[in-house]
């Protein structure tokens, strides 16, 4: 095999013990994940918001963003419910570039994993210290996502890997909600069998044990965009493919129905301040549509200080080094303005409208 063996990294057993999450971070933790469980059962007509940067690049930025979402959150959530984004792999479509804190705790240097382990599982633990925040991240290794789960309130699967058997298999052994996105060809067929694959009880092999789970009622949908036969980036989140969506849920009888939109990706081509108007398009939609208001669950946004994006070695204090962001000062804006609309949704709730 032409692999080198480098060295033995701790289980996720061990290194919970090195770094244990104790009964206060567990209870804060229990807590919000209710909170989340009851929007995706309908229990609660809140909004999920799974904001955050594309990628968690440094300890600091990522908690003093995370800080200030606490601070708004207060004003918001009574129509809020907010999971902050610590995204701590990243896919790379050629194998080639920054793979995230797990792969890299210092972006400037070498890959170092025993580093990266530690490093995501104490940034996960100091957002819920901090701030009483659990937070979301992408499931790109199944093996990996064990080091995490006591810390996680929302996993999601990524347009390349949403396909992967393994992938969906663990998804049906998570107890938290799990969000498959569409594939990067757009096919809504494949996101759909991704989630019942993962709503359903699964033997297989995880981590060298045969095991078997119960299924994941809260695994749902995330429409992010696509990418056409000739490489040009499509939309997915407009009113017909919802209403379609919708349709085909209540049709197929799925548990707990649900969609997030993506509001960057392919749905924004990558033009991050277009996500500004795909929520407010988003909230509009919902107005006029009872349908499409009881399905759409949440948004998830790419945001961080500082707009846009940079080379790692720009050094740029809490801007991102992967795809760009909403910066921080559009992104208060923006939930200000979501969580006035939001009101007025609750309203037509009320009124059976």
């Amino acid at each position: 095999m032409n692999m080198k063996h480098k060295r033995e990294l701790p289980t996720p057993e061990e290194l919970k013990r090195m770094y244990p999450m104790g009964a206060e971070l567990a209870a804060t933790k229990k807590k919000n994940d209710e909170e989340v469980r009851k929007i995706f059962t309908g229990e609660s007509d809140k909004f999920l918001l799974i904001i955050g940067p594309c990628s968690a690049d440094r300890e600091d930025a990522v908690l003093d963003y995370i800080g200030r979402l606490k601070k708004i959150y207060d004003k918001i959530n009574d129509v809020i419910t907010i999971v902050p984004r610590i995204y701590t792999n990243k896919p790379r479509t050629t194998g080639v570039g920054y793979k995230g804190m797990l792969h890299q705790p210092d972006p400037n240097k070498d890959p170092d994993l025993l580093k990266g382990v530690i490093a995501i599982r104490k940034l996960h633990m100091k957002a819920i210290r901090d701030t009483g925040f659990s937070c979301a991240d992408e499931m790109l290794y199944p093996e990996n996502y064990a080091y995490l789960n006591d810390c996680l309130s929302y996993i999601a699967v990524g347009a390349r890997s949403v396909e992967d058997q393994q992938h969906r298999l663990t998804a049906s052994g998570i107890d938290v909600p799990v969000g498959m996105k569409n594939p990067t060809s757009g096919d809504l067929t494949v996101m759909l069998n991704s989630i019942s694959a993962a709503q359903h009880e699964q033997t297989f092999i995880y981590r060298g044990w045969e095991v078997d789970t119960t299924g994941n009622p809260l695994a749902h949908a995330i429409l992010r965009g696509y990418v056409d036969e000739k490489g040009t980036m499509g939309s997915n989140y407009h009113y017909e493919t919802l209403a379609m969506l919708a349709s085909t849920y209540n049709s197929e009888h799925f548990n707990n129905p649900a969609i997030i939109v993506d509001c960057n990706h392919c749905n924004s081509g990558k033009k991050y301040l277009e996500q500004v108007r795909i929520a407010s398009e988003i909230m509009h939609y919902m107005k006029v549509s009872p349908s499409i208001r009881n399905v759409v669950k949440g948004l998830m946004i790419e945001s961080y200080i500082e707009d846009g994006c940079q080379k790692v070695s720009d050094g740029v204090y809490g801007k991102s080094i992967t795809d760009p962001c909403l910066g921080w000062e559009k992104t208060e804006e923006m939930l200000l303005s979501m969580a006035a609309e939001l009101r007025e949704i609750r309203e037509l709730r009320k009124q059976g409208k």
